[in-house]
């Protein structure tokens, strides 16, 4: 990432976030072929290109005249952190010196390894779920398209450095990082039709999960988008003396307000959506909580998945023993509400889910050590 001097205004124009239209305009606002649009974005999306100069089917005056009026960047890796399981979780810092996680998550399968990536969608969290170390932090801006979708390309580069046998590939794009996707719509909707361009990146809409925590409008508006992307919910509680604890955006968007959201969702797309639940010991696990969930999701049709709650240390929450989770579990099956358990990753390098939460610190602590 190319770094500015403190004061200096960078007049430079971002490529990253311009889908092929807007780079085609932005050609042919200068005097350019429009074609010139299309052959940037190929490099851009395809060839994983950041350098003008290796742009070498543009004439090398154009390219000249691209480094000095436009850019192409990516988030930074400040540091990396490997989990036991191989899950990567990456610092990365934006060109304001902001910094946000990113998670690389792997899964094998007969040809290699198959990838997720759990992206994020603002700089720390405003919700401040009472379980969740991004929340914690505080929040600072959200992010801008091509910081959304730099830290798609930067997954892509840095696994397609790495092959040295079956090529790993980065099938899926999660919406699960820092911050809460629906406030900032705009950006998250640009950055997964630009993930979505058969012309482009080309990800199936499908392998693209968007988490929310109950953010009852953006549930609504992409209901309207005509996307086919997953839908997941943070619900963690289906009680609303509860869930306005635990979730606090609940305060605003009570459970009868976000249940019929989601069948809203369900009725416009056929797309059922994931109730996700985090297990907090001896708050949501007891029967009456069990009973409650299966009351809110059995009109839904949803699915729902368990997630044993990875501990943050002043939270003050206890992840359950496992008796809990299978008590729990058998109990919604019982009912009729097909669930699962999740396999969490990454939970050693503070990689799971509530665990991410960026900050310099002196790069993590100087690697933890001391």
């Amino acid at each position: 990432m190319r770094r500015f001097s403190e004061g200096r205004v960078d007049m430079k124009t971002e490529l990253v976030g311009m889908n092929q239209t807007e780079l085609e305009d932005f050609f042919q606002d200068r005097g350019e072929k429009r074609f010139r649009g299309r052959q940037v974005y190929r490099w851009i999306y395809l060839n994983l290109e950041r350098d003008f100069a290796s742009m070498t089917d543009l004439p090398l005056q154009l390219r000249q005249v691209l480094e000095e009026k436009a850019r192409v960047t990516w988030p930074e890796v400040l540091e990396e952190k490997v989990s036991e399981d191989g899950t990567r979780k990456f610092l990365l810092e934006l060109q304001d010196q902001k910094t946000i996680e990113m998670v690389l998550i792997p899964q094998p399968v007969d040809s290699g390894l198959r990838y997720t990536v759990c992206v994020s969608s603002q700089v720390g969290c405003p919700l401040r779920c009472s379980f969740c170390a991004t929340g914690a932090g505080g929040f600072e801006r959200n992010l801008k398209v091509h910081e959304i979708v730099g830290q798609v390309l930067l997954s892509r580069w840095v696994l397609a450095r790495e092959n040295t046998g079956a090529e790993p590939r980065l099938t899926n794009v999660v919406f699960m990082g820092m911050g809460e996707p629906f406030l900032n719509y705009d950006a998250v909707l640009s950055a997964i039709r630009l993930l979505t361009d058969s012309e482009g990146i080309n990800m199936g809409q499908r392998h693209i999960t968007v988490s929310t925590s109950g953010e009852v409008r953006g549930i609504r508006r992409l209901a309207e988008e005509g996307l086919q992307v997953v839908l997941a919910v943070s619900l963690h509680a289906a009680r609303d003396s509860l869930r306005d604890t635990l979730v606090p955006l609940n305060r605003r968007y009570p459970l009868a307000e976000l249940q019929s959201a989601v069948q809203y969702y369900f009725d416009k797309t056929g797309r059922r959506v994931t109730l996700e639940y985090i297990l907090l010991n001896r708050i949501n696990t007891n029967r009456e909580d069990a009973r409650a969930l299966v009351t809110f999701t059995r009109p839904l049709l949803a699915n729902v998945n368990l997630i044993p709650y990875n501990e943050i240390g002043s939270a003050g929450y206890e992840c359950p023993p496992q008796e809990v989770v299978t008590r729990f579990r058998r109990w919604l099956e019982e009912a009729g509400v097909n669930t699962a358990i999740r396999e969490e990753r990454g939970a050693d390098i503070d990689a799971a889910c509530g665990q991410l939460k960026a900050k310099r610190e002196d790069i993590w602590q100087e690697n933890d050590t001391g």
